[in-house]
């Protein structure tokens, strides 16, 4: 017999270049924001932690919790490229559905700047790495192949970018709260052709948690019920896809997800999607369901995924605009799925929002489409 899972509390710090502020700082705020949001007495309450980082030092979540007093339970640390936060909240999820822990933390940190001056550089003993192929360059073929095969407009891009900082003006915590307009954003450097700087994410420094533990509704209705989660790693990526990077590995986790909790994504209210580049949002809301194949540039221009709009992407800002510190990314994206799912998210409050999905895929081995995508459905009924 499974447990039924939900969200007691989520917490996360501030979004943005912070090199005065270590890992241990910024998980500190992040995980007693957690623990006091999901009314536990205290961090020796929890009973085990899995921590997503991509860049942290060895034994990174150890030497951040001790301070706060989690020490002695199991630390499992997770690196799976972008989805390593949401990697943790899944295996979280399923420590606890199947009664192997209690209380669990999710826990995701990263302090970018420590380790880059700009943009991620290349891995050399990858096979793309070595080519000198960046994400941003391989965002940019996609765009291009999309401008080619379905007409999607650098206008249409450009909107992904004035969404999501229009949102993100309602987000206390993000990174960029500045409202664009669409000539800015095509005027803005290009850096990877044909995506300019505005429709790329900006590395960042930042900690994000979630504790996850048995239902416990009626009595705590501020409980967010987990209804699925679903984790794929890419297969292999040649003249077998008909897609670009990172279509297929989303659609299945997708499909999965959608399956385990016994909805479609017409039933969605509100959306948290991995947005490191616009072209990845509009991939990612045709993979997700929201349109047909090739319509994901139309979608955000009919204002579909605006708020306000049937099907809200991305209220916090998205990556483009909290910014993406890798490893706390995913748990920030589930934050904010919280939060809206209990009607606490402020001026970027989506009414009436009763089931949130949160996607996020990582990528970057040559060869396979993405390293991971992890796919969850939360709310009720």
């Amino acid at each position: 017999m499974t447990t039924e899972t939900a969200v007691w509390g989520v917490g996360t710090s501030l979004f943005g270049k912070q090199p005065q502020l270590s890992a241990p700082e910024l998980t500190w705020v992040a995980v007693l924001e957690a623990i006091d949001d999901a009314g536990l007495a205290g961090a020796s309450a929890i009973d085990a932690v899995y921590a997503g980082t991509v860049f942290g030092d060895p034994g990174v979540a150890q030497r951040a919790l001790q301070s706060i007093g989690v020490t002695s339970v199991p630390i499992i640390t997770i690196e799976n490229a972008c989805a390593s936060g949401t990697t943790a909240f899944h295996e979280a999820r399923l420590a606890v559905e199947s009664g192997r822990y209690e209380r669990v933390l999710a826990l995701g940190i990263e302090t970018m700047t420590a380790v880059f001056d700009g943009a991620i550089a290349p891995i050399r003993s990858d096979a793309e790495g070595a080519q000198g192929f960046a994400m941003p360059s391989i965002y940019g073929m996609s765009a291009t192949r999309y401008v080619h095969e379905f007409g999607v407009t650098s206008e249409q891009m450009a909107l992904v970018s004035v969404k999501n900082h229009r949102h993100a003006v309602g987000n206390p915590r993000a990174q960029h709260s500045r409202t664009v307009t669409v000539e800015q954003v095509l005027a803005s450097r290009m850096i990877a052709d044909p995506l300019t700087l505005y429709q790329c994410c900006s590395i960042a420094d930042a900690a994000a948690a979630a504790i996850i533990g048995p239902r416990r509704s009626p009595s705590h209705p501020r409980d967010v019920p987990i209804r699925s989660s679903a984790l794929r790693s890419g297969k292999l990526w040649d003249q077998r896809s008909s897609k670009v990077w990172g279509w297929d590995i989303v659609a299945e986790t997708a499909a999965l997800a959608y399956e385990q909790a016994g909805i479609g994504p017409s039933d969605v209210d509100v959306f948290e999607v991995h947005d490191a580049f616009t072209i990845g949002e509009i991939v990612t809301t045709e993979a997700l369901g929201l349109c047909e194949l090739g319509g994901g540039g139309r979608l955000v221009e009919s204002g579909h995924t605006s708020i306000g709009g049937p099907q809200p992407v991305n209220p916090s800002g998205g990556l483009l605009s909290r910014g993406h510190p890798l490893g706390a990314t995913g748990l920030a994206q589930i934050a904010e799925i919280v939060w809206q799912l209990r009607g606490e998210a402020g001026a970027r409050q989506v009414d009436d929002a009763r089931v949130g999905v949160v996607e996020t895929m990582g990528g970057g081995a040559a060869g396979v489409d993405g390293n991971g995508c992890v796919v969850a459905v939360l709310g009720r009924s």
